[in-house]
């Protein structure tokens, strides 16, 4: 296809993201920049200050913690094949994929009180699986010759991992803690919800100025701040990367993994494993003991929430349509966004590729309050409920272009031709030799674009209205409430949180693909 054609079929994804990203973006700065109270805010207000040292310094803390406490079981996975090895590392991803209300709300069911150490510790337990993961794809695979070579000649094996092992560790290590940096540094709803408006990050300060105080320019200037801070991180990163990068031969997993010989080894592999499975658990059978509580009152509070004029029912209803609505919406933009990725292979498609992945790096509660600013032009959407699976699928479109782009890349270029030849046009090759070959894989994103859109509550927060609330909104405003019933509701609805996120992600694992190459 020519290029001109290529980009005809960009209008739809270039306009979703210049209205919903670059417009309500430049809205916030022009609102930061015109009015200089913003800023001078900032300078003045000492809890501003405050809210901005203490993202920093949790955020810091938050990565050092991370590492520490995921460097045992990362250790252990990576070195040793024992029973259950992808079980293990599946169970602690499960914290990772759940919605940040869901964790929140299960650190409070386990009794714990609102403080830093609580916040912290949520951190932890969310993003433990980001350096399992990152740091064990490549450690599992660094070939024992290098280690052997290294003790054979006379290295300790402290020495031979410090002198071997970590320099080809270190930047999978760098891109594991700036991920982890990252989601921590934009954390709200685990903030919110374990630390209330006593430790504010940036994300809970531009969320009470705006929605409390009605203080947009401070709001936006906060919001400014936030995105140089992000940007910044991502920048050092990325030059890190450049600059650190080490080039090795990787060997297959069951060349390097080998079974505990010794009883040592067995006894450090088995404790290691069990404890981080328990700390990795713990949370979630708290959440569900606790809303089983005074006779399964929670449930029951479900079923008849009283005189609270927004009904449970009602809020899991609307986040399943908004969920459904984000997928079609996600899959619309994102196949058509991968079609520009993969058919246009110069300098524009990696700018729009990397355009489109902005959104990812940017924080929901700014992406929601410039959805709160932006969005009363041309026609004012912020009174209607497409709001909310917009915002969603806003951030749920990177899903599905990193599902499908591989797919498109496999094709091979001779069955497009052939099609063509016989008279197909762009359009029909499309449809009956691109489309079926990445059906599986469009699925996949669909149905993590689904996941995305039932545990949102950063973005949704501002722009949720009652009749359009959804189950994490939901959740928030029960804890907010005093009295036990209320809070037995707000665990129960989060177990039901977490059953329907964690079926969302099943059906995603049936549709996984396989290998590519046959296409």
């Amino acid at each position: 296809m020519r290029r001109p054609a290529v980009w005809a079929v960009a209008a739809l994804p270039v306009v979703f993201l210049v209205y919903l990203f670059v417009y309500p973006l430049g809205r916030i700065l022009w609102i930061s920049l015109s009015d200089g109270d913003g800023f001078r805010e900032l300078l003045s207000d000492p809890r501003i200050r405050t809210a901005v040292w203490f993202t920093v310094w949790q955020a810091g803390v938050s990565t050092l913690l991370t590492v520490v406490a995921a460097f045992p079981l990362t250790a252990v996975v990576s070195r040793f094949r024992f029973p259950g090895r992808d079980l293990v590392k599946a169970w602690v991803t499960v914290p990772f994929v759940l919605p940040t209300v869901v964790v929140g709300t299960a650190f409070l069911a386990l009794g714990a009180e609102r403080s830093v150490v609580t916040i912290l510790a949520a951190h932890v337990f969310y993003n433990l699986a980001v350096v399992v993961r990152t740091l064990s794809g490549v450690w599992s695979r660094i070939d024992p010759s290098l280690v052997e070579a290294a003790r054979s000649l006379g290295a300790s094996r402290t020495r031979a991992f410090l002198e071997v092992t970590l320099p080809l560790l270190r930047p999978a290590l760098a891109a594991a803690a700036s991920i982890v940096f990252l989601f921590t540094f934009t954390s709200f709803g685990v903030v919110l919800i374990l630390g209330g408006l006593r430790y504010r990050t940036i994300e809970v300060e531009i969320y009470h100025q705006a929605v409390t105080l009605l203080d947009l320019s401070t709001a936006g200037a906060l919001a400014v701040i936030q995105l140089v801070g992000v940007s910044a991180i991502m920048f050092m990163y990325s030059r890190y990367q450049e600059t650190r990068a080490v080039r090795f031969r990787l060997v297959p997993e069951a060349a390097s993994l080998r079974r505990p010989a010794t009883p040592g080894q067995r006894v450090v592999v088995a404790a290691v494993v069990s404890t981080t499975l328990a700390a990795q658990t713990l949370p979630l059978v708290a959440l569900l003991a606790r809303s089983l509580e005074g006779r399964a009152a929670g449930w029951r509070f479900l079923l008849d929430p009283g005189r609270l004029a927004i009904r449970p029912g009602e809020a899991i209803l609307n986040s399943l349509t908004f969920a459904a609505v984000t997928a079609l919406i996600a899959t619309g933009v994102g196949l058509a966004s991968a079609h520009v990725i993969t058919r246009d292979p110069g300098a524009l498609g990696r700018a729009f590729d990397t355009l489109l992945m902005l959104p990812l790096g940017t924080s929901a509660v700014t992406i929601g309050f410039g959805f709160l600013v932006a969005l009363d032009w041309p026609v004012d959407l912020r009174g209607t409920a497409a709001l909310v699976p917009l915002a969603h699928a806003l951030v749920a479109v990177p899903f599905v272009v990193r599902a499908t782009v591989p797919g498109l890349r496999a094709i091979r270029p001779e069955l497009r031709e052939a099609a063509a030849v016989l008279g197909a046009s762009p359009r029909r090759v499309w449809r009956e030799i691109d489309l079926p070959l990445i059906a599986r894989a469009a699925a996949v994103g669909s149905g993590f674009a689904a996941a995305v859109s039932l545990g949102e509550f950063g973005a949704t927060s501002f722009i949720v209205r009652p009749d359009t609330i959804t189950v994490p909104t939901l959740i928030f405003r029960l804890l907010s409430r005093p009295g036990s019933v209320t809070f037995g509701g707000a665990m129960a609805l989060a177990v039901v949180l977490m059953l329907l996120t964690a079926g969302v992600i099943l059906a995603v694992d049936r549709f996984r693909t396989g290998e590519l190459g046959s296409f």
